[in-house]
């Protein structure tokens, strides 16, 4: 299996996220929430078996691999999340159970039980508001350049949940701005041997995920999630596969949407 789970923190910091510098200029942001499996020692395993720490309820296995390839090809700056979704969900609002997840994929994680206010708090400040911080200064650098940037957010999902077997090899995730999405579904959906997901296999607006909500919806800017399968991005061949796919699909999308301008998009009756 593909190992990263995290492979430095340059330029970061604080261990709770990784900054891998880029051109801020060049208008294109990649971030991965669930790049880590790890926990700090504080917490253990969270009551859990270690070998649990290695399965997708821990992280968003090869995720951080394809982030920084892709990254590395586009010449733009990447960020990463430091910490297991099992600690704290980036991806979730601090008001989410979910949040903390007492289970996951019907895994009880013992030390997300019962958590009171000022543990929440504890890992509020400590593993979740540094990243979203470090993801706001990006942004804001980034702007003052002069840059509207289009953020990719690099998501993974396992095969198998609920005992369904899930058929996509990736899927586009997106609310009401189709700026990124809708040429992506395009492309993605001209190759045969791709089954594409949009909005599968899960949705953008049921719920809204929190990072694109904060950071893109907020300001007008540009944005998709892009969920790939983890079978398919494992290892570092699945992973170096699937960036050059993402590369060739992102760079032509860019072309065609470019010069991006701040766009406000009217929310969907749910």
């Amino acid at each position: 299996m593909n190992d990263n789970g995290n492979s430095g923190n340059a330029c970061s910091g604080n261990d709770a996220f990784t900054l891998l510098p880029g051109n801020d200029g060049g208008g294109v942001l990649f971030l991965c929430d669930h790049a880590s499996r790890r926990i700090p020692p504080e917490y253990g395993t969270l009551g859990l078996d270690e070998a649990m720490l290695w399965r997708h309820i821990a992280w968003d296995i090869g995720a951080e691999d394809v982030t920084r390839r892709l990254a590395a090809m586009f010449g733009a700056p990447a960020l990463f999340g430091g910490y297991s979704r099992l600690l704290v969900d980036l991806n979730r609002f601090i008001d989410d159970p979910s949040v903390m997840p007492a289970i996951s994929d019907g895994v009880e994680i013992p030390a997300n039980k019962d958590i009171d206010a000022a543990e929440r708090e504890r890992r509020r400040r400590a593993y979740y508001a540094p990243y979203h911080d470090a993801v706001d200064a990006r942004i804001s650098a980034m702007e003052a350049t002069g840059a509207v940037p289009a953020v990719f957010s690099i998501h993974s999902f396992t095969p198998i949940m609920n005992g369904f077997e899930r058929p996509w090899h990736v899927g586009i995730l997106w609310g009401e701005d189709g700026r990124l999405a809708r040429p992506m579904l395009d492309l993605l959906g001209r190759n045969p041997a791709l089954t594409v997901g949009d909005n599968q296999p899960y949705s953008a607006r049921e719920p809204y995920g929190y990072t694109t909500e904060h950071h893109c919806v907020s300001r007008g800017l540009p944005h998709v999630v892009v969920e790939i399968r983890q079978d398919l991005i494992d290892t570092h061949h699945g992973a170096e596969e699937w960036a050059n796919i993402l590369a060739e699909v992102i760079r032509r999308t860019l072309m065609a949407g470019r010069p991006f301008s701040r766009q406000f998009f009217t929310r969907q009756a749910s």
